[in-house]
């Protein structure tokens, strides 16, 4: 049987490397993790022990800096947490749009990270308080 299977990561090349990293394990709450021995900077972001978002520091080459995530609008995490959640952006001051997905229990948390990317946070209403 053949299967594409689920997503494994997606990569951020980044001229912001330290702030993206920040925004990744204090917004987020990501931990930087292993990575291999790559003839170029970056880091990778784990979550629950997996490694899900690779970063590469493009600062110290002519690679122009993307505004956003270019024809990838949005990427997901099924999250755990929404009121905490909330209250950690707000805390942060950053902008955030929180949606009821129409005839699904699932609400939507949707932030931007340092370089552009639109994060969309899902959570199971059923497991969540408001």
């Amino acid at each position: 049987i053949m299967s594409v299977g689920v997503l494994d990561h997606f990569n951020i090349r980044t001229r912001k490397l330290d702030e993206t990293v920040r925004f990744y394990e204090e917004v987020l709450e990501l931990t930087k993790g292993d990575r291999p021995n790559f003839s170029f900077p970056g880091a990778w972001m784990y979550s629950e022990g997996k490694p899900v978002v690779h970063l590469v520091d493009i600062s110290q080459t002519s690679e122009q800096q993307k505004p956003d995530s270019g024809v990838v609008h949005h990427v997901a995490f099924a999250s755990r947490g929404f009121a905490g959640m909330k209250a950690r952006l707000s805390s942060k001051g950053l902008p955030f749009d929180v949606r009821e997905v129409p005839g699904v229990d699932v609400w939507q948390i949707f932030v931007t990270d340092p370089n552009g990317v639109l994060i969309e946070l899902n959570y199971e209403t059923a497991r969540e308080k408001p």
